[in-house]
């Protein structure tokens, strides 16, 4: 015991002094580790990952960012630092437009689909899977604990709020590596798994930037989490049934450009603090 105890006190140390690398690396571990394990019968047996085997895959991901969240609270801050992440996980008391913010997602996506159907194709018509705003519920809710509870907290202590929320979108859609070619209707992407990738992470950086807009104004995670569910909830409604991979593509890249657009313009009015004293 005499023996690991300095062992304890260096690695919490070290924990301390990097809370951010800390936190990805413990999350994306859990996650991956945990996607590899629900794969690894058809990969170890040489079959095809199926798309059930895919969907299964995202709740056991979601392990990686809330309990990392939870346990490096405790770790780097102690019990007042759980105690705060709670407290902003209740903080729901908000101006109104910030209510109305969260109808962004939505609006765009349905413009975009919309628009693609009356110029290019009625194959990129909008579904209308309303019970899909179910899915985002357990994303939205579990993720953000560690997107906005912990990382970015901390990552705002060294970077402006528009460098954190753009480095943190990156990473955000890294993490979904293991499950992204199960994520939409035209599955599997094959040539186009990259460029729908790309066109993927572009789309959910811009929705960080918003969710980072929203979070920098109000210190609501409670606020985060629905704009995450409405997010996730919006692709999972309205996704067109019946593209092709190609397709699909096409119409992630426009909506990511509809969000990147909008985010310029929070910018504009913003700045690279996305926030504004009212």
């Amino acid at each position: 015991m005499a023996v690991l105890d300095p062992i304890r006190r260096t690695r919490t140390a070290f924990i301390r002094r990097n809370p951010v690398a800390t936190y990805f690396a413990m999350a994306f571990a859990i996650s991956w580790t945990g996607a590899l394990i629900v794969a690894a019968p058809k990969l170890i047996q040489g079959r095809p990952v199926s798309k059930m085997d895919g969907l299964l895959m995202f709740p056991v991901m979601l392990l990686g960012p809330s309990l990392s969240g939870i346990i490096l609270a405790r770790i780097v801050d102690g019990k007042s630092g759980l105690r705060d992440l709670f407290s902003r996980m209740r903080r729901v008391q908000l101006p109104p437009r910030w209510y109305a913010a969260l109808l962004i997602p939505p609006v765009l996506c349905l413009t975009v689909l919309f628009s693609l159907k009356t110029f290019i194709s009625p194959v990129f018509a909008p579904n209308n899977f309303f019970i899909g705003i179910f899915f985002g519920f357990a994303a939205g809710f579990f993720e953000e604990i560690g997107w906005m509870g912990y990382a970015f907290p901390k990552m705002c202590q060294k970077l402006n709020a528009s460098a954190s929320s753009i480095l943190l979108g990156v990473l955000w859609g890294v993490w979904h590596l293991p499950v992204v070619d199960y994520l939409g209707a035209a599955t599997p992407h094959a040539a186009y798994w990259l460029p729908f990738f790309l066109a993927f992470i572009a789309a959910m950086t811009a929705v960080r930037v918003l969710i980072g807009w929203m979070y920098i104004n109000t210190q609501s995670v409670a606020l985060a989490q629905l704009m995450h569910i409405i997010s996730t909830g919006t692709l999972v409604m309205f996704s067109p049934p019946r593209v092709t991979a190609a397709q699909e593509t096409a119409w992630y890249a426009v909506y990511a450009c509809a969000l990147w657009v909008t985010v310029a313009i929070i910018a504009v009015v913003y700045g690279r603090s996305l926030a504004r004293d009212d």
